[in-house]
């Protein structure tokens, strides 16, 4: 029988999969903007400042990585399902196993261990992960089962790199190092959790290479002044307010009647996680 873990986690991998469709879907319509204007102005690449060629580069960028995790994601939900099969043969399967020798049980032990075996694509986001080590990001610090997400910035001090084994979760270590005063202890703590908890922040140095939340956009972004991260509307954009802060309405954020519009940093602001509860 299986465990409810082994469901949570299919079930939690099959929402991350449909959250890369949905992305992919999002980014492919701005890839087909941009064609349809360089097909009617083709000329606009060759204006100073036009910046239509870098932003339809870091499209592709954008639409590659999507899809490399699509494959991460059905590699690993392929890996579970497989695990929650019947993997005994029958009491006929046996009796013929035996009767064909040890070269057919080398057979099938060859093909479970090529089931088994970690793709690529699961080894390249798991050097990608690696890669954050020193660095901070959002990280969701609360179980599946809770009754609302909480997102802090904290920073990656460890990553499990062992690519033998398919299980991603509590694979990533972080330090939360500026806990509320509410936290039990007060200290700086640490958590253990899965990479499908940890939202890598944009570069602050290469505003370029960074996916620009257009106006109604929901995201996940650091309220001014705390180290926690709130869902909030974009009002306006870098590019549009010609800075690298975004103007934000945050939710429940309400001050006399209103929702006062907040400045926050863009490497501050990520996308919004599929079935965020607040």
């Amino acid at each position: 029988m299986s465990s409810s873990p082994d469901i949570a986690g299919i079930l939690e991998n099959t929402k991350e999969l449909d959250r890369l469709r949905k992305e992919q879907e999002e980014v492919l319509v701005e890839i087909n903007k941009m064609h349809k204007k360089l097909q009617a102005t083709p000329e606009v690449v060759e204006k100073p400042g036009d910046t239509s060629l870098s932003k339809l580069k870091n499209l592709y960028i954008q639409a590659k990585e999507l899809s490399e995790s699509e494959v991460t994601v059905s590699t690993i939900l392929l890996t579970q399902l497989d695990s929650l099969l019947p993997s005994g043969p029958t009491g006929q399967q046996r009796r013929k196993l035996v009767a064909e020798g040890n070269d057919q049980k080398r057979k099938r032990m060859k093909v479970e261990s090529d089931v088994q075996r970690v793709s690529p694509s699961v080894r390249n986001q798991i050097e990608a992960y690696a890669s954050l080590r020193g660095e901070q990001v959002a990280a969701r610090v609360t179980a599946d089962d809770a009754e609302k997400d909480e997102w802090f910035v904290v920073k990656v001090i460890h990553f499990d790199r062992d690519t033998k084994d398919s299980n991603l979760c509590d694979r990533v270590e972080v330090l939360d190092e500026e806990p509320g005063d509410d936290e039990e202890g007060g200290g700086q703590r640490t958590y253990k959790l899965s990479m499908s908890c940890i939202l890598p922040f944009p570069k602050r140095n290469d505003p370029s290479t960074t996916q620009e939340f257009q106006p109604g956009k929901h995201v996940l972004a650091v309220y001014p002044g705390t180290t926690a991260l709130y869902k909030a509307t974009v009002i306006s954009t870098p590019r549009k307010r010609k800075s690298d802060e975004y103007l934000l309405e945050f939710d429940d954020d309400e001050e006399d009647g209103a929702l006062p519009q907040r400045t926050v940093p863009f490497h501050k602001v990520v996308a919004l996680p599929e079935g965020h509860r607040q």
